[in-house]
């Protein structure tokens, strides 16, 4: 056998393993909003797509490496559905904007069938010291980082008027946030409208007049 052609052999089983990874961890994702990080179990998990035990442990060694593996896909689903489609906005207050629309969007979507994972996640893990809730709080301190990069730059821009970001920042994320729970509370659209609607009152009341 050629060089090329062992290297082809061993490349496949690599990439079937990575595929499946993948997909355990999508459904892991998922499962978590409605049954808790907790509550995934490796022998819950294998149960929920239909796979032995043995092949899970095969990806993951113990239940809190399947936690943060979960958060981190989480983290890259949340990236790319909520953050990547903002950041093509043209400017920083249009960014924002987008952030809070994609969010929204998100929830409503049900990418997850349990709402944002993170607020999920972090309602769970509050109070619980270790990995897990550091890998959370770690995201949600990001989150926050980027509204409040953001309402500078609008500053600097002259298109927010001078305040405390971080303070705007938390309104907002109160306004995501709330949706999230009334929306899951009530499956009622209405608190998405509702959000949507706070959103633009409070960012139209820090607006630069011209």
């Amino acid at each position: 056998m050629t060089d090329s052609a062992v290297q082809r052999v061993q490349r496949k089983p690599r990439a079937d393993g990575e595929r499946s990874r993948r997909t355990i961890l999508g459904a892991a994702a998922k499962l978590a909003t409605i049954e808790g990080l907790e509550g995934l179990s490796i022998g819950r998990l294998a149960a929920h797509i239909g796979m032995s035990k043995s092949g899970l442990y095969a990806h993951f060694g113990s239940k809190e490496e399947l936690q943060l593996a979960t958060i981190e896909t989480a983290s890259e689903i949340f990236s790319a559905d909520v953050v990547a489609p903002a950041e093509q906005a043209p400017t920083p207050l249009a960014k924002i904007e987008a952030l809070c629309e994609q969010f929204l969007s998100h929830v409503e979507r049900r990418v997850f069938p349990g709402g944002c994972f993170f607020a999920s996640a972090a309602a769970e893990f509050d109070t619980h010291p270790g990995a897990v809730k550091e890998r959370i709080a770690d995201f949600q301190r990001d989150w926050t980082d980027l509204l409040v990069q953001l309402v500078r730059e609008a500053q600097a821009a002259g298109e927010l008027r001078d305040e405390d970001p971080h303070q705007l920042a938390f309104e907002l994320n109160g306004y995501l946030l709330m949706a999230n729970t009334a929306f899951l509370l009530h499956s009622n659209a209405q608190a998405i409208t509702r959000a949507r609607n706070a959103v633009a009152a409070r960012l139209a009341l820090s607006q630069t007049t011209t």
